[in-house]
C-alpha cells in the first residue's frame, strides 16, 4: 500500500511549496493593495501614443525628410491603434466568469493582431514615400514601451 502523506510532503519540498504559507487576513490584503495599486490599461495606451510621437519627431529631425516621421508615426499607430481597441473590449464588464473573461482576452488579443498586420500591409498604399526602417522603429520602439512602462511603474512602493 502507497504512503500517500509521505508523497504529498515530498512532492512540497520537490516544488519548492513552503509550509510555512500563512493567508493574508483581512488588513494585511488592504495594505497590500495600497502598496501595490492597479494600473490603467489607458494609461499604457497613452504612453505608447506619447512615445510614438517622439518617435515620429525624432525620425523626423533626425533625417530632415517629413516621409520618415510619417513612417515612424504610422508604425507607432499600428501599435496604439490596435491596443487601444483591445484595452476597450477588457476593460468592459461581461457576465461569465473567468473562462469567459480568458476567452475574450485571447478573442481580443487575436484581433489586435490582425489589426496590426492589415495596417502593415496598408501602409504602402496609406503612406506616401514610405520608409520601411523608421517604420519598423517606431513600431518596435513604441511595442517595447509595454516593459519600460512596466518596470518604471512610479506608484508602486516597495516594501522594507
Amino acid at each position: 500500500m502507497k504512503n500517500y502523506a509521505a508523497d504529498t510532503d515530498a512532492d512540497r519540498e520537490l516544488e519548492g511549496e513552503d509550509s510555512d504559507f500563512k493567508p493574508l487576513t483581512s488588513e494585511e490584503a488592504q495594505e497590500w493593495r495600497a502598496r501595490n495599486p492597479q494600473m490603467s490599461v489607458w494609461r499604457f495606451v497613452v504612453v505608447q501614443a506619447v512615445v510614438g510621437v517622439l518617435v515620429a519627431l525624432v525620425a523626423w529631425l533626425v533625417t530632415g525628410r517629413a516621409e520618415v516621421g510619417w513612417s515612424a508615426a504610422y508604425g507607432a499607430l499600428s501599435v496604439v491603434l490596435p491596443a487601444a481597441l483591445f484595452a476597450r473590449a477588457v476593460v468592459r464588464k461581461r457576465p461569465g466568469g473567468a473562462a469567459a473573461a480568458m476567452v475574450g482576452i485571447f478573442g481580443w488579443e487575436l484581433v489586435k493582431l490582425v489589426l496590426c498586420i492589415a495596417m502593415l500591409a496598408a501602409a504602402p498604399k496609406l503612406v506616401p514615400g514610405l520608409s520601411w526602417l523608421a517604420l519598423l522603429a517606431g513600431l518596435v520602439i513604441v511595442m517595447k514601451t509595454y516593459w519600460v512602462a512596466l518596470i518604471v511603474r512610479a506608484n508602486v512602493r516597495k516594501t522594507d
